[in-house]
Parts: structure tokens; C-alpha cells; sequence
């Protein structure tokens, strides 16, 4: 596991299943700034309920989220939206398939 592959997958892998490219990643250099950590995270959907009924959350409970199976996924670094994207799967572990690039970083 490290930054550019967080997955833990080979170069080879995450290239012949995601669409990743080592060169592009290799060619920048952010010199000190490449080495900062940031939370890179996907967010499916959301629900909004009253604390009471969290509170009341059981194994087998269901929920509907706000967005259909069909809509993408939103890409986020640090709780920023930087990106939307489609869930794909790579082997036994999901990946995200990036489709919008969001200009500037919504919110």
C-alpha cells in the first residue's frame, strides 16, 4: 500500500484494470509536497435520519440512500469533491473509474 497505489495493487494490475498510468504519475514532481498524506474517499450516497433513529439501528437494517445505481460516485480528498466517477471491480477488490474531472474542487 503506498500514496499512488493505495489499493495495494502492482503497477501492472492497477494499469491493465483501472486504466492507471505509472508514467503519468512518475512525471509529476511535486519535489516536498508529494509526500503530504491526503484521505482520498468515495462516496456511494447518503441518508439523512433523526438521532433517534440512529440510535435505533439494528444488523439487518436497510436504508435508501439518495442516489440511484445508476449515478455516479463522488470522489473526494479530504471531504472536498474533486471528481465523479463509476465503481468498478479489480479482482476481488472495488476500484473507482474516474468519468468528470470537477474544475477547482467543488465546495
Amino acid at each position: 500500500m503506498n500514496a499512488i497505489n493505495p489499493g495495494g495493487l502492482s503497477a501492472d494490475e492497477a494499469a491493465g484494470n483501472a486504466g492507471f498510468d505509472a508514467a503519468v504519475a512518475g512525471a509529476l514532481d511535486l519535489g516536498a509536497f508529494g509526500g503530504i498524506a491526503v484521505r482520498l474517499s468515495v462516496e456511494v450516497g447518503a441518508v439523512r435520519l433523526p438521532l433517534r433513529d440512529v440510535l435505533g439501528l439494528q444488523p439487518g437494517a436497510v436504508h435508501a440512500l439518495d442516489r440511484r445505481v445508476d449515478q455516479p460516485v463522488d470522489v473526494l480528498i479530504n471531504d472536498r469533491l474533486i471528481a465523479r466517477g463509476e465503481i468498478v471491480t479489480i479482482g476481488e477488490r472495488f476500484g473507482v473509474k474516474l468519468t468528470e474531472i470537477v474544475p477547482g474542487g467543488a465546495g
